[in-house]
């Protein structure tokens, strides 16, 4: 998970690209071409070989799972049962489960769950999904994940989907009227000022009273930890003795933790774009800027490599060229075809959105031409609403910006100091040229949050746990692949698949080769052999 700042991307799942692709059908003029690139890549895979079978250590399948283990005053939460009702094609329900886990009887919320139930008859098991965030609907999850996993995978287990606390249609946390979030999302502060921190400062403090007020005390209690512990609740209750888990993105963070803490409950475990945990809130955010400015680099070079391209001269000269578009949008915001401006930070999101997905590169291509030619915002504004679940009647379709900033500033903030703010920036920037600045200076955002961090960077080892699947691509932008390489490292069973190639997360959206990986991992506990690359 990334602490937060001021304008920095989400580590989320396949939905920011998958959103753009999807809306390129709605994007005016050429962007209706881009739709064939929906197809997955399956070229430039090697086969993993010398597949080892592994002991899971644990049962797969869904038993009744007995409490005995579990203390006195949580047991009327892991002995519930879920009363399932048909919504659509799947099943949904709820799980109560308590707002503090060190005083369970005073308050207790329900989360939203739902699954699509084995095809194949008689499930293994359920496979629980994390699509990523923090903020992330996992419920909406399901309806896509069923046509990402294998089909081995659907027919054997049955999927389940949840709202993590604080998330969507799990008591979600609530802040700012659509307009007010409008205007924070768009604000460009002058960082290079005390008063332009100061004003940063005020406005993020604003959202936070704005939170504790609408949202109670849940707010203090929307941390990984305590989701990690809803996770096994949620365990139980679907009647696993161990747990099967996808997590993409900061699902990573969110099954490591499980891992660390449960580690004698871990069955077949996949982490698809993997979270260090071990790096600070500066040291995060250094990395994603750095993985960014690869992602761009590697679209830029693909870009003048065709035909269409609004950008000129070399790759440096292109990536300098989009830098001068989004400085320049900061100080003087471009015209759009609407009432709205885009300043410097929508410009940057409606950018950083289309890197997730390097099938979503012609769409950031048709968006940068009215843009650098007409001085037009139009497009880009559209990909930036994209990414921040905006409607186009000015209402937003989540909740994902709050619960983004309200778990990341309890897991850990950076340091508010103006100077070391600035000293951390200036690296950043000088690894990340053209939109490190948009990676920098989150301590504003938690200065003044109502309620002070309770997490702390350290490595995860899950000693004692059952083998685990970490997954990294090597020119992830979202989560570079050292991220993934050091917590296969951390982890002590933890297994690295490499996939070879552009974007975000790997399983479903990469080839053939990581898809046969994964599906054999999770149905007969086959484990690829070590340093195997798709």
């Amino acid at each position: 998970m990334l602490r937060p700042t001021p304008a920095v991307p989400r580590p989320t799942d396949l939905a920011a690209g998958r959103a753009v692709r999807r809306a390129a059908r709605r994007l005016p003029g050429a962007a209706v071409a881009v739709a064939g690139v929906l197809a997955l890549l399956l070229a430039g895979c090697t086969a993993p070989k010398n597949q080892t079978e592994v002991d899971n250590e644990v049962e797969v399948g869904a038993t009744p799972s007995a409490t005995s283990d579990v203390p006195a005053e949580l047991r009327e939460y892991y002995e519930q049962a879920i009363d399932w009702t048909a919504c659509g094609e799947f099943q949904c329900g709820t799980v109560r489960v308590p707002v503090d886990y060190a005083d369970p009887a005073a308050a207790s919320i329900d989360l939203a769950v739902k699954r699509s139930v084995a095809t194949g008859g008689d499930a293994i098991g359920s496979l629980l999904v994390n699509p990523g965030g923090p903020g992330a609907s996992g419920v909406d999850f399901v309806d896509s994940v069923v046509g990402v996993v294998g089909p081995g995978v659907v027919e054997q287990y049955d999927i389940v989907g949840f709202d993590p606390r604080g998330v969507a249609s799990s008591n979600p946390v609530t802040c700012l009227d659509d307009d007010a979030k409008d205007d924070l999302l768009s604000a460009d502060f002058d960082y290079s000022t005390d008063a332009g921190i100061a004003a940063a400062e005020d406005a993020y403090a604003a959202m936070g009273a704005a939170c504790a007020a609408n949202t109670g005390e849940l707010l203090g209690h929307v941390d990984t930890v305590s989701a990690a512990r809803d996770l096994d609740v949620l365990r139980a209750t679907l009647g696993d003795e161990a747990l099967s888990y996808l997590g993409y993105s900061y699902g990573t963070l969110l099954g490591a933790t499980y891992a660390g803490l449960f580690p004698e409950k871990v069955g077949r475990v996949v982490l698809d774009g993997a979270l260090d945990p071990s790096l600070s809130s500066d040291e995060l955010g250094l990395g994603q800027a750095v993985g960014f400015e690869n992602a761009l680099r590697a679209y830029v070079e693909d870009c003048l490599g065709g035909s269409g391209c609004p950008l000129t001269g070399t790759v440096e000269d292109g990536l300098g060229q989009i830098h001068d578009l989004v400085e320049g949008a900061r100080r003087s915001p471009l015209a759009t075809s609407s009432d709205r401006q885009l300043t410097g930070t929508l410009a940057f999101y409606g950018i950083a959105v289309t890197l997730y997905d390097n099938g979503s590169w012609p769409v950031l291509t048709q968006a940068l031409v009215p843009a650098l030619t007409e001085d037009d915002g139009s497009l880009l504004l559209r990909l930036a609403d994209i990414y921040n679940d905006r409607n186009d009647d000015g209402s937003f379709a989540s909740n994902s910006t709050e619960a983004f900033t309200a778990i990341n500033c309890l897991d850990g903030a950076s340091s508010a100091d103006p100077a070391a703010m600035r000293a951390s920036a200036a690296a950043t920037e000088a690894a990340a040229p053209t939109l490190g600045y948009y990676f920098s200076y989150g301590g504003v955002i938690c200065a003044d949050w109502p309620y002070a961090s309770t997490g702390t960077a350290a490595p995860i080892t899950a000693d004692g746990a059952a083998p685990i699947l970490v997954i990294g691509t090597t020119n992830d932008p979202a989560t570079p692949y050292l991220w993934a390489q050091s917590l296969a490292e951390q982890l002590s069973s933890g297994e690295l698949l490499t996939y070879e190639g552009e974007g975000h997360t790997a399983y479903g959206r990469s080839n053939d080769c990581i898809l046969g990986a994964v599906d054999a991992y999770l149905l007969e506990g086959t484990m690829p052999a070590p340093d195997t690359r798709c």
